[in-house]
């Protein structure tokens, strides 16, 4: 169970209001990016309903609504409880198509305003604590990259992941679980579309450079830099996303 700077955001309080879409939204985006992991057991409906600052009737409706979608499975009896189902991803090409170009140019200002404020407050902010884990992505990257080149699904799979941990965990580091989940909620919504991006355009060995740049001027508490970095990015990602989908017929 994630218990870390990114696990605070995943169960801390939801909001007030529509609070069993909220929990369903949350969990689910987390399972999405990989944050609890296929077959990774949730904590006990009382536990779970308290961390997440909710009614045990609004867990246990939100409980169903992910076991409706596949993403959730329940068991009974010694050893029962609910356990995390990864779905089948969804070909990004497939999802590209679901974009038109305005809904991804103001996707990338949003994200990309997003990443930079995090990047910046993470620099300010963040103990070395907070930074090793970046630097443990990177390390875990390049050990997927070094063996396998990123030609099979399995392998594409474990880097988007990857990658997109390593964007959570420099939102973790900015220490503010808003930015911290708004990021999670943004990677399981186009996470696999920038990967593609990184993919065609730069290839892992790029996206693997910029993501030691971000980790080293946030290391450095250069604040300025790490927001330029990430931002840029981001918008990179965004605007090659643009161009495949304008390459797309419909």
């Amino acid at each position: 169970m994630v218990v870390n700077a990114v696990g605070l955001a995943v169960f801390s309080p939801v909001d007030s209001t529509a609070r069993v879409a909220a929990v369903v939204r949350r969990l689910a985006d987390a399972i999405a990016v990989g944050l609890l992991a296929d077959g990774e057991q949730l904590p006990s409906e009382a536990d779970l309903a308290a961390r997440l600052g909710v009614s045990t009737v609004t867990l246990r409706e939100a409980l169903m609504a992910l076991r409706q979608q596949g993403m959730v499975e329940t068991r009974r009896g010694r050893g029962g409880g609910s356990f995390v189902r990864v779905p089948a991803e969804i070909d990004p090409a497939v999802r590209l198509r679901t974009y038109a170009v305005d809904e991804l140019r103001d996707l990338g200002d949003h994200y990309g305003a997003i990443a930079g404020a995090a990047a910046r407050l993470a620099a300010q902010r963040s103990l070395p604590s907070d930074v090793a884990p970046l630097w443990r992505s990177i390390r875990e990257t390049a050990a997927v990259m070094r063996p396998h080149g990123g030609a099979s699904p399995e392998t594409t799979g474990r880097l988007r992941r990857l990658d997109g941990r390593f964007h959570i965990e420099v939102a973790a580091a900015s220490q503010s679980a808003r930015l911290t989940q708004e990021e999670i909620r943004l990677q399981a919504d186009i996470g696999p579309l920038l990967w593609l991006s990184h993919e065609a355009r730069c290839g892992h060995d790029e996206t693997a450079a910029q993501h030691h740049a971000i980790a080293r001027a946030i290391e450095d508490g250069d604040g300025d830099q790490a927001r330029a970095l990430a931002e840029r990015h981001v918008l990179d990602a965004i605007e090659h996303l643009i161009e495949l989908r304008l390459g797309l017929q419909e």
